[in-house]
């Protein structure tokens, strides 16, 4: 077998009698593949597929390095060589970084004042990810690979990757950028740094190493999570949407809130992730109308059938997500279904029958008490009569409560979304 030394990072060599297949992870996200030992009894060279030609040198012995200039023109003349060979590539030349200032907005990739993104090489990411093996995937979804890597410095890190390289960095990637770059919460993943090339798109974010709330609520993973954590997940997943939706500047709408897409720790705190499709919104703009985006079961009515966004949107889709943890159901068809059950559950202060049957009744009556009045309320047909999400996190943590329960099904333009609650404790 011959060692080849590359300024790339080499995945594997393999050698018949008269070719080399290097496969080679060069800067720039392209992959020479094989070349041609072309060899007489005195003439022996290599060529990639493109007839770029590189001078092969010979040693013996333990000698470690080979350098060899690039010269098409170039051919070494000696006889052949012994089974143990050094071949070196030279470095390609730098990638062209592409700044999302030139696809965005003037404001893209502003960072939130004490923080600072980092910018990694390709060679970095693709070590700590052990050249992006299948072993390292976290998760796919339908554009993206996630896949855990270890830095240097041995912090570990969830590094996500486009599936298309024969492209230029779409739109969503880089705002998937510039939002987390805007963004700083403990219920929101955060980001550390990236890479972006002509063809490579790499995101490096926080390693949240407990998985989603999708696997521990629907996996066959044989344990059913604890009301306790569910009640606690709610109310992390709650306030993450709250800081996105009023305390951002710009305001954020993230368009695909769903099980899949809450990260836990070992401890069961939630994080909100993947932003590769939410919205800046300005405080002036009542809807954004675009093409529907998300997961099917947790898209509101109005947004499906419109295309017509608000931060109403994600409070539906967080509806859902609560009737999830309530139940433990998957979500799709699960509104409709639960939407009279959490009606009357209201009424009687009775639970059971919407209760997660994994649980044996292992809950708190008042905590789901809490959580199925919001469930209800996100779930509203109408999107005027949602309350927002600093409504929810009140309501969950028992400082305000349910007014008119009836007014959850009150057709549009009968109430306003802050006659759903009213306070029963001193905020």
């Amino acid at each position: 077998m011959a060692r080849v030394e590359t300024m790339g990072v080499v995945v594997s060599v393999e050698r018949t009698h008269e070719t080399l297949t290097i496969l080679v992870y060069d800067g720039c996200g392209r992959i020479p593949c094989t070349l041609f030992l072309q060899t007489t009894a005195r003439t022996r060279s290599c060529c990639f597929e493109d007839n770029r030609r590189f001078p092969e040198r010979c040693l013996t012995g333990c000698a470690s390095k080979t350098v060899t200039e690039y010269n098409p023109n170039y051919q070494l003349h000696h006889q052949p060589p012994p089974t143990d060979f050094v071949i070196a590539i030279p470095r390609p030349p730098p990638p062209q970084l592409i700044s999302s200032r030139n696809l965005l907005s003037p404001s893209s990739l502003t960072t939130t004042p004490g923080l600072s993104k980092r910018s990694f090489t390709y060679e970095e990411l693709a070590i700590s990810t052990n050249n992006f093996s299948m072993n390292n995937v976290l998760g796919e979804g339908g554009f993206s690979l996630v896949y855990k890597g270890t830095l240097t410095n041995g912090r570990e890190v969830a590094i996500k990757r486009l599936k298309d390289t024969h492209r230029q960095p779409d739109l969503e990637f880089m705002k998937e950028v510039d939002i987390l770059s805007l963004v700083h919460h403990r219920h929101l993943v955060s980001l550390i740094g990236f890479y972006v090339s002509e063809l490579i798109c790499l995101l490096v974010c926080e390693y949240v190493p407990n998985k989603t709330l999708e696997f521990h609520l629907h996996g066959r993973n044989g344990s059913t999570l604890a009301w306790r954590h569910r009640f606690r997940i709610s109310l992390d997943s709650a306030k993450g949407l709250e800081y996105l939706h009023e305390d951002c500047n710009p305001r954020v709408i993230h368009r695909d809130i769903k099980s899949a897409n809450i990260l836990l720790d070992h401890q069961f705190r939630a994080k909100i992730a993947d932003f590769g499709i939410a919205k800046h919104v300005s405080d002036e703009t009542t809807h954004i109308s675009t093409v529907v985006k998300g997961t099917y079961g947790y898209l509101a009515p109005e947004y499906a059938s419109t295309g017509k966004l608000t931060d109403k949107s994600d409070v539906y889709s967080y509806g859902v997500l609560l009737v999830e943890l309530i139940t433990g159901r998957k979500p799709l068809g699960l509104a409709d279904w639960a939407r009279p059950l959490l009606q009357k559950a209201m009424e009687d202060a009775i639970y059971d029958a919407l209760i997660d049957p994994f649980l044996d009744n292992d809950y708190d009556p008042v905590e789901a008490g809490r959580m199925v009045a919001c469930a209800a309320a996100c779930l509203c047909h109408a999107a005027a009569l949602r309350p927002s999400m600093s409504q929810i996190c009140r309501a969950l943590e028992g400082c305000i409560s349910f007014g008119d329960q009836k007014s959850v099904q009150s057709p549009p333009g009968s109430s306003s979304a802050n006659t759903l609650f009213q306070s029963v404790l001193t905020p």
